[in-house]
């Protein structure tokens, strides 16, 4: 693995790329209302890329909105598409977003393959599709979208974050939408990459496993929002997490499977250094970076 920080990343033959859209200073309690200010200062020697300076006393995390671009068999997906031009729902996006992205590809957004929808919260959904001639129409052409069938069931039941119609339905309009199902032993994109069950933050919440001649990594999702959550997995997003107690399950879950491995863990939300290892350390697990390993 090289650029474990900060990226671009090699895993075996497969490259990653992160491409970012913005990072969002979010007082703590919002995303995590149940932290402490102990936890923080159990993290203090290793935590400080992933926040900023207190305001008025509140601690102030940085929520960073990014996609990752992953090069696997000759397939190029992306995960991820942020929160798109509409910055009314709490989180500032970036118009200018589509064109980095753009540019991080060689042959552009005609060129993607694949979109991986991790979950169809609106800051993951956001660029999936886009205005021409005020019509919404698909961002990345040619890709196929890929959706858990338990994410679309559960937008059948209840859309609260508004997604359906810009996001979605414009996809299923463009026959370009696949709903999977993810089971135990995941669902292939290529003999690299896969999608496996990550549920609690949304019933159909998926990671993206990588495995490449003896490398892997994992890019999280929402099953982390932030490393804090690495070190201290009970911390639940509890007002954004369909189920607070499937997603605790599921950060020990990881943790436990990751820690002292050599698979990079990549973020969704992490602030730069977005890459890097769950280490076990004297006050318990901590996110080393890989200048810090």
């Amino acid at each position: 693995m090289s650029g474990v920080g900060r990226g671009p990343w090699r895993v075996g033959a497969v490259t990653i790329d992160r491409v970012e859209e913005n990072i969002v200073p979010l007082p703590t309690k919002v995303l995590v209302p149940d932290i402490t200010q102990d936890q923080l200062d159990a993290a203090a020697g290793w935590i400080e890329p992933y926040f900023d300076p207190p305001e008025g006393g509140q601690p102030i995390l940085r929520l960073s909105l990014h996609s990752f671009v992953v090069r696997s068999a000759g397939l190029i997906i992306v995960v991820d598409t942020c929160v798109g031009p509409d910055s009314s729902r709490g989180l500032q996006g970036d118009p200018a977003f589509v064109d980095r992205l753009a540019a991080a590809i060689d042959g552009g957004l005609e060129r993607v393959d694949v979109v991986v929808c991790t979950h169809v919260h609106f800051d993951h959904v956001g660029w999936n599709t886009r205005e021409v001639d005020g019509r919404l129409l698909p961002t990345f052409p040619a890709a196929r979208y890929l959706i858990t069938r338990a994410e679309m069931e559960e937008l059948a039941r209840d859309d609260h974050m508004a997604v359906r119609e810009p996001s979605i339905a414009p996809l299923e309009a463009a026959g370009v939408l696949d709903v999977v199902d993810v089971g135990d032993d995941g669902h292939p994109i290529t003999d690299e990459v896969r999608l496996i069950p990550t549920p609690g933050h949304t019933p159909g919440h998926v990671s993206v496993a990588v495995e490449s001649a003896g490398a892997s990594a994992l890019i999280t999702g929402d099953a982390f929002h932030n490393p804090i959550q690495i070190a201290n997995p009970e911390l639940a997003a509890w007002r954004f997490d369909a189920d607070p107690e499937a997603s605790r399950a599921t950060r020990r879950d990881l943790v436990e499977r990751l820690i002292d491995t050599e698979t990079l863990v990549l973020g969704t939300h992490f602030a730069p250094p977005t890459g890097g290892l769950i280490r076990s350390g004297a006050g318990g697990p901590w996110f080393a970076p890989a200048d810090r390993t």
